[in-house]
């Protein structure tokens, strides 16, 4: 028997498509139903790897937590990873298709629609409801032909959909109502009602742009979302949400983050974050790095030899050596642990039109950027902190080191292909590994920061923070949305 499906659009990007999914997908897991997310098309730097190996939006892995299922590549089938302003890498059902200029992506579309369908079909099979997520606006008619990731795959798939508007950014009834006046009538008929997202005061008082709303465009009230606390504890998909920054006063252990162009796996941070007496201050271009800092990070990246030069014109290289200079520590993730060694060498042009640049120099190791990507989790034996942990690779390419380091971490699952995963200089202060997710681990996390506080401290439980970010936001989907309605339009 074929699955309920619902799928949720917005009004425009960022206005809580991916959190209410989330909510929606621990709510109906919560009645009991068989949920699974789907969202057919991404755009994001925010990736993570399923059990069987493959890549899909971070969001959708949230989302898959939320539902209590496994995460799996069908569940995101095209996630578009930007490397410049105009081209991105092309991951179909978790592995990477090709690179493409925006106006060449065009040309792929027929085919990316066939993997879509054939994703949506796999999912149809195993679950009770599916939730799908949109992208963007519906109303971008210039993007509107060959489009796979709202009306296009609504129309295809003949799936209802709820239309999300988020009235915290302003003109929110034109929103809708401008939505409606632009799509033709076979779509305006797929949307059988709106969504009101992050209201803050009384609730009543909108009651009049609700009836404006109705009245425009005959669609359904399936109700108000206030501003909601509990989503702060739960992983952004956006690097947006890093521009506002995340500083605490009178805290013991700093850490300054430079916000890079092409960051990637920036929730690498948010286990930190939420610790009470760390700072995470998020670095943005025009600003230094502050002097004092006992870490700076290096975070990830989808460009890693334009993300170095961009460092460099910021003079953030700068004010790194200098920090190291002082007696700081220094910490790279993946692209960022390629930038502290002595070059990165990409032959192939993979990640951009820069073969090669020269890196920090502050661990004696070299990058080369390669067609093979490496996929998978990895669990670790740490000597210094005398601990295991769990983290995930996802990264092109292989890195040598030479004499002037020292390994910082063992692989206990695989061999690494040659690949050194993670190394530390002779005196311990800067590090480098290719492992994203470490710090979710609190274990790891509290004997890493015991590097730079003496304080007897017991680890914040990240995963059981999350846990507790969705069963609040589920709850409150409950009672301010019509859940039982949104079953009922759910397509058979």
């Amino acid at each position: 028997m074929a699955p309920r499906t619902l799928m949720l659009q917005g009004t425009g990007s960022d206005v809580g498509k991916s959190v209410l999914t989330a909510g929606l997908c621990r709510a109906y897991k919560k009645r009991g139903v068989n949920v699974m997310p789907f969202k057919p098309q991404n755009m994001s730097n925010n990736a993570a790897v399923t059990p069987e190996g493959g890549e899909i939006g971070r969001a959708q892995w949230l989302q898959a937590k939320a539902a209590c299922v496994n995460p799996n590549v069908h569940m995101n089938p095209v996630l578009l990873k930007p490397q410049s302003d105009t081209g991105a890498q092309v991951i179909v059902q978790g592995k990477l298709h090709s690179t493409s200029e925006a106006v060449k992506y065009q040309e792929k579309k027929k085919f990316l629609m066939f993997k879509v369908m054939q994703s949506f079909e796999y999912l149809s099979g195993r679950a009770d409801l599916i939730l799908v997520e949109g992208a963007g606006s519906p109303a971008e008619v210039n993007l509107r032909k060959g489009d796979i990731a709202n009306m296009g795959f609504a129309l295809e798939a003949g799936v209802p959909v709820a239309l999300i508007g988020d009235i915290n950014r302003g003109g929110v009834i034109a929103s809708i109502v401008g939505t409606w006046h632009l799509l033709p009538s076979a779509e305006k008929e797929l949307i059988k009602g709106f969504i009101v997202n992050q209201f803050r005061g009384d609730i009543s008082l909108f009651d009049g742009g609700i009836e404006v709303i109705k009245k425009e465009t005959g669609w359904h009230h399936f109700g108000t979302v206030p501003f909601l606390r509990s989503i702060r504890d739960l992983p952004a998909e956006d690097a947006v949400v890093l521009e506002n920054g995340n500083t605490k006063d009178d805290n013991q252990i700093k850490i300054a983050v430079p916000l890079l162009p092409r960051i990637a796996n920036f929730d690498d941070l948010d286990p930190l974050i939420a610790e009470p007496d760390v700072s995470v201050a998020v670095v943005k271009p025009g600003t230094p790095i502050p002097f004092g800092q006992d870490l700076i990070i290096i975070p990830g990246s989808k460009a890693t030899i334009a993300d170095l030069d961009f460092m460099r014109k910021e003079g953030w290289d700068i004010d790194i050596i200098a920090h190291v200079r002082h007696g700081g520590s220094v910490l790279g993730i993946c692209g960022g642990y390629q930038m502290l060694g002595n070059m990165i060498f990409d032959p192939s042009g993979i990640e951009g039109s820069q073969r090669e640049g020269k890196g920090l120099g502050l661990l004696d190791v070299v990058s080369t950027i390669t067609n093979r990507k490496a996929l998978k989790e990895t669990k670790v034996m740490i000597s210094k902190e005398s601990v295991t942990a769990t983290g995930y690779e996802i990264h092109s390419g292989v890195t040598t080191a030479g004499d002037n380091v020292r390994p910082y971490m063992k692989s206990l699952l695989d061999i690494t292909n040659g690949d050194v995963i993670g190394v530390e200089s002779h005196d311990g202060r800067i590090i480098g590994t290719y492992l994203h997710g470490l710090f979710e681990s609190g274990e790891y996390r509290r004997e890493f920061l015991k590097r730079f506080s003496s304080a007897n401290r017991e680890a914040v439980n990240f995963d059981l923070k999350v846990e507790g970010a969705l069963d609040a936001l589920a709850n409150s989907l409950e009672e301010y949305l019509d859940l039982d309605q949104l079953w009922d339009i759910a397509s058979l």
